[in-house]
């Protein structure tokens, strides 16, 4: 089932994002996690895809058993940095013949091996090369992008960001998820911005419960994220404390997401780090809100 369909529905819903093993070892343990996820039957599940598509084999056997074994529809990363067009498009029909119909088009992280390498030659630089590429291969897909409420890290300012994520959406792109964010006004100014240039297919909010004060350093590395004050109470508060740190991360995940919906947001993305438990008590936590 297509993503920008099941997002007509104006029930209140989430969705989580799981990533496969980076290693056929640990194969069965993250299947395992993926699975007991699946078992909430979110709205859907998006399943990640390694730098370089170094776990492109496990992302499509992750996302054929949650949707074969569970009936969650599933959402394949693809990431063409560095990559070939010959490669990308070897991995396009491998997703059609998976039966998976929706690919979320990522440019990616350039892996560091590669990071002061001559990019001239490349097939792809962008993600808009990657959803013409998918728009092109006559298969029937719905494609989901990325965006940033608080301006993609390569972008020279906000302005200049937005304009070419109108040019993505243009190019082919039937929903949008956000990078994590931990100030819901962000989001809020970004939607607002966003509708103004022009850009008027969905976008999903997505929430990182950080449940480890190890997590911090390393959210604020990968996506730029503005920390609130009381996010860093918090983390100070608690952050030595692994248990009192889980659960206060999974309230304030769970107040961010509370407040969206309260504010007009229909579905919201969590990115669960394979994490059932997180998963599980985040949505008990909403469930006379979600009516599950």
């Amino acid at each position: 089932m297509k993503i920008a369909e099941i997002l007509k529905k104006e029930k209140l819903s989430l969705s989580f994002e799981v990533f496969p093993p980076k290693t056929q070892t640990n194969f069965e343990s993250v299947k395992n996690a993926t699975q007991e996820i699946a078992k909430l039957s979110p709205l859907f599940m998006s399943v990640t895809y390694g730098a370089g598509g170094g776990t492109s084999k496990y992302t499509l056997d992750i996302a054929k058993n949650i949707k074969e074994q569970y009936g969650v529809p599933t959402l394949a990363h693809l990431t063409c940095v560095s990559s070939s067009k010959e490669t990308v498009k070897e991995r396009i029909e491998a997703i059609h013949n998976a039966g998976v119909t929706n690919i979320m088009a990522l440019r990616g992280d350039i892996p560091k091996e590669l990071e002061d390498a001559d990019r001239s030659h490349w097939d792809y630089k962008y993600a808009i090369e990657l959803i013409e590429d998918i728009k092109a291969s006559g298969y029937d897909f719905c494609i989901g992008g990325a965006c940033y409420p608080e301006i993609h890290p390569e972008s020279a300012n906000q302005k200049d960001d937005i304009k070419r994520l109108k040019e993505k959406v243009d190019a082919g792109c039937d929903f949008l998820t956000t990078q994590m964010f931990f100030d819901n006004n962000l989001l809020y100014s970004f939607l607002y911005k966003i509708r103004e240039a022009g850009i008027t297919v969905p976008v999903l909010p997505g929430i990182m419960p950080i449940t480890n004060a190890n997590q911090v350093a390393r959210s604020i590395k990968l996506s730029g994220s503005f920390m609130p004050q009381r996010f860093k109470s918090l983390v100070d508060k608690f952050g030595s404390d692994p248990e009192a740190m889980k659960q206060a991360g999974i309230a304030y995940a769970t107040d961010q997401i509370i407040d969206l919906y309260a504010n007009g947001i229909t579905n919201v993305h969590i990115y669960s780090m394979n994490k059932p438990d997180v998963a599980e008590k985040i949505q008990a936590n909403l469930s006379d809100i979600l009516g599950k």
